[in-house]
């Protein structure tokens, strides 16, 4: 769905560290494609809309459009396929499109990509409209951070924005309207009958050789016709750098990582000192809860997750796998698999939810067992462990007070209930207050620790 980032919503979602991230990306994406799109050959540049609509994405496709401009190239293709993302940011892009001085064509492809929410919007404005065999647009209604339809106020402002878009590319505005009011998502065959696209095309090359011959109106006002049919497509990459951190914005991998940063910050919290899994389950733990404000989650599904992590930490007061875990794991699973609008195209892989299941099941049942077990063990050290051990009485004896030693050292003791026991005896310590044992005669003969009662008197 659509994602809520205006003032009325959700303020400034990102803010000032956008901003810088939006900066910091622009000039990591003008260093790796600066000449990318400045060659004048005539070859129509190549930008693609995929995953969400983020700041990176926005940054990419407006600059790809304005370098295009520059360069005079015959046009620029814009593959989608994607589930939806801020408004804000489909804001800026719809209109880089509407106003550019080079003519603009979308394609909603492969077979089964989608120009979900967000992306409807972005296609609807394209000089030209086309989608592949076994694609769908629409699900455009606007969504708060919870999963929940936006205000009315919001609403009513998509659309409006979707109806003055339609009208302004003379497409059909009701059916794009109700891609907003009413969450209608349709084939690409009911889009080209519905009079929402212009072409259906199998291939790319198919979609330039249809379009050839277009006459498009650009955003100076002046008519160009296209030509296309022979033109050379030249792919303009997202970037290195850019496109990793869009990438991370994927909905399976969101998922993953709200589990990895719970599952690392508990073992932070079982084993104080690792700084570095609790520095790392932090950073994957916002990374999550951003891709979350950019993917169109339900309520649902976010009640499930939060059910699921308390039942687990509950679980840590009997470190295995009982009721409370078995019950989180359920929740962990019911909460991937309903935690995004599938409408909207965004979902978590089958796979991705029983590789989360698997590893958030093995670390509470053995791998927290096993540091609870190891922490409720005794201390095996300290002098409370000198009670029981054995040693040898040193230099005079004990009278009732004398030196003796235990486990290879010497130590300040006094004799239970004042007896006298003389040099070399065998004593068994029975208390300790502080540094002073109290000792009493052990069972056995003299001798102890390999030492005669010869040796203890020479001490």
């Amino acid at each position: 769905m659509w994602r809520i980032h205006d003032t009325d919503m959700t303020t400034t979602r990102l803010g000032h560290g956008a901003r810088l991230t939006t900066f910091v990306a622009l000039v990591v994406l003008a260093l790796s494609v600066s000449a990318s799109a400045q060659t004048g050959d005539g070859s129509v540049v190549g930008l693609r809309l995929t995953g969400v609509v983020d700041p990176f994405i926005s940054d990419y496709l407006q600059n790809g459009i304005a370098d295009a401009a520059e360069a005079g190239a015959p046009a620029v293709l814009i593959e989608i396929d994607t589930p939806g993302g801020l408004v804000s940011e489909t804001r800026e892009i719809t209109q880089a499109i509407l106003n550019a001085d080079v003519p603009v064509l979308c394609y909603v492809s492969p077979s089964g990509a989608r120009a979900a929410s967000a992306g409807s919007f972005v296609l609807m404005s394209c000089h030209v409209a086309a989608m592949a065999p076994g694609t769908n647009v629409g699900a455009a209604t606007p969504v708060g951070l919870d999963g929940a339809v936006g205000s009315q106020k919001a609403v009513n402002d998509a659309a409006a924005s979707m109806r003055s878009i339609a009208e302004e590319r003379d497409r059909n505005a009701e059916v794009a309207e109700s891609f907003v009011t009413d969450a209608i998502s349709i084939s690409a065959e009911e889009a080209l009958a519905d009079g929402v696209i212009d072409a259906i095309a199998a291939t790319e090359r198919a979609l330039l050789e249809e379009a050839d011959g277009t006459n498009v109106t650009l955003g100076d006002g002046t008519t160009v016709t296209l030509r296309t049919a022979d033109a050379r497509v030249e792919d303009r990459s997202l970037g290195g750098f850019i496109g990793f951190l869009h990438g991370l914005l994927d909905p399976s991998l969101a998922f993953l990582f709200f589990w990895l940063g719970i599952v690392l910050i508990v073992l932070e919290l079982l084993v104080p000192g690792h700084i570095f899994s609790g520095t790392v389950g932090t950073i994957l733990l916002v990374l999550s809860i951003v891709s979350f404000g950019l993917l169109p989650v339900q309520l649902i599904g976010i009640l499930l997750l939060i059910a699921a992590a308390v039942l687990l930490v509950v679980e840590l007061n009997a470190p295995g796998l009982g009721l409370f875990g078995i019950l989180g794991l359920a929740a962990l699973v019911l909460g991937g698999w309903f935690l995004y609008d599938r409408a909207g195209g965004a979902s978590v892989s089958p796979a991705a939810i029983v590789v989360t299941a698997a590893i958030v099941g093995v670390f509470f049942a053995f791998v927290v067992a096993k540091v609870l077990s190891v922490r409720r063990t005794p201390i095996a050290q300290g002098p409370e462990t000198m009670i029981g051990k054995t040693g040898v009485a040193l230099g005079s004896g004990l009278e009732p007070r004398g030196i003796v030693r235990v486990a290879s050292e010497e130590w300040q003791a006094r004799t239970s209930r004042d007896q006298t026991i003389p040099p070399g005896a065998a004593i068994r310590v029975t208390d300790i207050d502080g540094l002073v044992l109290t000792v009493e005669l052990a069972d056995d003969d003299h001798t102890t620790a390999g030492m005669t009662a010869d040796e203890g008197r020479n001490r």
